[in-house]
C-alpha cells in the first residue's frame, strides 16, 4: 500500500523499446533512444524483477513496448514467468502487427490477457496514423480470439480531426466481434505538440455524442482487467466501451495501483511523473534485498496524482517509457 491507501500491485514491463510502427502520439520521427547495447534487461533480469515484484505483493503483470512481439523468446519468457509464484495474471499490449502467429503458443505459455492497440479501420487512416498496414492487425485479433485468451481489448486513442470519425465503425466492429473497445484521451508522453486544443478529443465530448445515437448505460458488472476505464454499455448495438480520461477525469488517480518498468531497467511510479530508479545496480547485487528497497522506495515516492495537467513536458516518448 502506497503512502495514500492505494494498492499497488500491478507492473507493467516493457520489454523493449522498439516498434514496427510509428503511431503519431508514442514514437516521433526524430526519436533515436534505441536501447544501447548492454542497456536493455535480459530474460534473467526480468524474470528476477518479476520474482521479487511477485514476493512483495505484485500479482498482475503486463508486457508492453515499443512493440513487445519484436523481443526474440517472449513466448518462453512468458511461460517462466507464469510459473512464478504470486503471479495471478499475465497481459500484453500489442499493436497486433506480428500477433496472429504467436497467439495459440502466447496462450499455452501462460498469457492470459491480449490488448491490441486499433486505432482506425480505414486502411488509409491507420497507415496514416501509425504508417503501418491494418490487415495483419485484423489478422491478430482474430487469432486472439480463437486462441481462447481470457480478454481481448481493443484501445484507441481519440484525435480530434483524424479518427473521430471512425468511432463509430470501430464500436460496430467491437460489437460484432464482443470485443470491449476502450477510448483514451491523448496524453503528453511524445512531446507537447502532440497535445494541442486542436487535436485534442475528450471522453465526455465522445460519450455526449454516442448518446446522441444510442442509450449509454454504466456497466459496472463489465469491469475488465487491472486499469482506469469506466466501462459504459451502448444499449441498442451491445457494445462495451471502456473510457480512460486522464486529461479530464479529475479523479483519475484515486484508484492507481501500478508502476511500470522501463526496458532499459528504469522502475518507474508514475507514468505522468519523471521519477526513475535505476535497477541496474540492485541487479548485479547476489541476493535480492537492494532490489527489495528500491521497490520499497518506488513505492513510497509513488505521487498522488500524474502532472499532466501541470503543462508536462515529456522527458522522453511513450516507446521510451513503455506502454
Amino acid at each position: 500500500m502506497d503512502s495514500f491507501g492505494r494498492t499497488i500491485d500491478y507492473l507493467r514491463i516493457s520489454v523493449t523499446d522498439r516498434c514496427n510502427e510509428r503511431c503519431l502520439y508514442c514514437r516521433p520521427h526524430q526519436y533515436k533512444g534505441w536501447i544501447a547495447s548492454g542497456e536493455g534487461l535480459s530474460d534473467t533480469d526480468l524474470l528476477r524483477i518479476v520474482r521479487v515484484a511477485a514476493g512483495l505483493g505484485f500479482r498482475k503483470f503486463r508486457l508492453t513496448g515499443g512493440e513487445p512481439l519484436l523481443r526474440p523468446g517472449l513466448v518462453e519468457l512468458v511461460r517462466q514467468m507464469a510459473r512464478i509464484p504470486g503471479v495471478e495474471c499475465i497481459g500484453l499490449s500489442t499493436n497486433g502487427v506480428k500477433l496472429a502467429p504467436l497467439a495459440a503458443d502466447l496462450r499455452a505459455a501462460g498469457l492470459r490477457t491480449v490488448n491490441v492497440s486499433l486505432d482506425a479501420l480505414d486502411p488509409a487512416l491507420y497507415h496514416r496514423i501509425t504508417g503501418g498496414r491494418i490487415e495483419p492487425v485484423l489478422e491478430g485479433i482474430r487469432a486472439a480470439v480463437k486462441a481462447g485468451f481470457e480478454r481481448v481489448k481493443l484501445n484507441t486513442v481519440l484525435m480530434r480531426h483524424v479518427n473521430e470519425q471512425e468511432i463509430w465503425p470501430l464500436i460496430r466492429y467491437s460489437a460484432e466481434h464482443q470485443l470491449p473497445l476502450r477510448l483514451i484521451e491523448l496524453m503528453p508522453l511524445t512531446s507537447r505538440d502532440v497535445l494541442t486544443p486542436e487535436n485534442f478529443l475528450s471522453v465526455e465530448e465522445v460519450m455526449e455524442r454516442l448518446q446522441q445515437e444510442d442509450e449509454l448505460v454504466p456497466a459496472p458488472e463489465a469491469r475488465l482487467g487491472h486499469g482506469p476505464a469506466r466501462y459504459y454499455r451502448l444499449v441498442r448495438s451491445g457494445a462495451i466501451i471502456g473510457f480512460i480520461g486522464a486529461m479530464t477525469q479529475t479523479h483519475f488517480c484515486d484508484t492507481c495501483n501500478k508502476m511500470r518498468l522501463t526496458a532499459d531497467g528504469r522502475l518507474r511510479p508514475c507514468l505522468g511523473h519523471h521519477d526513475e530508479i535505476n535497477l541496474h545496480e540492485a541487479l548485479r547485487a547476489p541476493d535480492d534485498e537492494p532490489l527489495r528497497r528500491l521497490f520499497r522506495h518506488a513505492l513510497a515516492i509513488k505521487p498522488r496524482e500524474h502532472e499532466f495537467r501541470s503543462c508536462y513536458q515529456p522527458g522522453r516518448p511513450m516507446t521510451a517509457i513503455g506502454g
